[in-house]
């Protein structure tokens, strides 16, 4: 389903009025609630923690600062790092083979002990690995905008993908039980 283009009324000036910040706020926090809770197996508390402490952090950082040109990426990131931190401080249950299944059918956003493997695993892959993962699994996103976003052929986005799950596995593997 294609997104549907939203325009974003963004001004260079330090503060902006709250009318704007409301307005960016309701039209930003649907698809910025959608794109934690992909990741969070479940947790709705935790998904709306992280958009809580996102949007804290917008509203601490952007009058300073000034807003970014492209705020949704900008809650995206800081929704992602946030989520990353997250996992990274515990480390996950180990989880039965027939569930790491679940990750490989991408129902991981449905389990939050196989969405916490999941993230932990990612968290510990360099940036470009994990993030190309999380467009095609998480996202959704075909090779072909993939390709397109990265400048590739879309043979050399698979090559990617394979060598990404290869390193994702290789973290995984401890943490499967026998």
């Amino acid at each position: 389903m294609a997104a549907a283009a939203v325009s974003y009324s963004v001004r260079s000036e330090r503060v902006s009025p709250a009318e704007d910040w409301l307005d960016l706020y309701r039209a930003t926090v649907g698809d910025l609630y959608g794109y934690v809770s992909r990741r969070c197996g479940g947790q709705r508390a935790l998904a709306e923690d992280v958009v809580q402490e996102t949007w804290l952090r917008a509203l601490a950082s952007w009058p300073s600062a000034g807003t970014p040109k492209d705020p949704p990426a900008w809650l995206k990131t800081v929704a992602r790092n946030l989520l990353l931190n997250h996992y990274r401080r515990a480390a996950p249950e180990p989880l039965a083979p027939e569930r790491l299944e679940q990750l490989r059918d991408g129902a991981a956003g449905s389990d939050p002990e196989a969405a916490a493997l999941l993230h932990w695993g990612l968290g510990r892959l360099a940036r470009g690995p994990a993030r190309l993962l999380e467009a095609f699994y998480l996202d959704q996103r075909d090779t072909a905008s993939l390709a397109a976003e990265l400048g590739l052929s879309e043979r050399a986005v698979e090559g990617r993908l394979r060598r990404a799950r290869l390193q994702l596995q290789r973290k995984l593997a401890p943490r499967i039980l026998a």
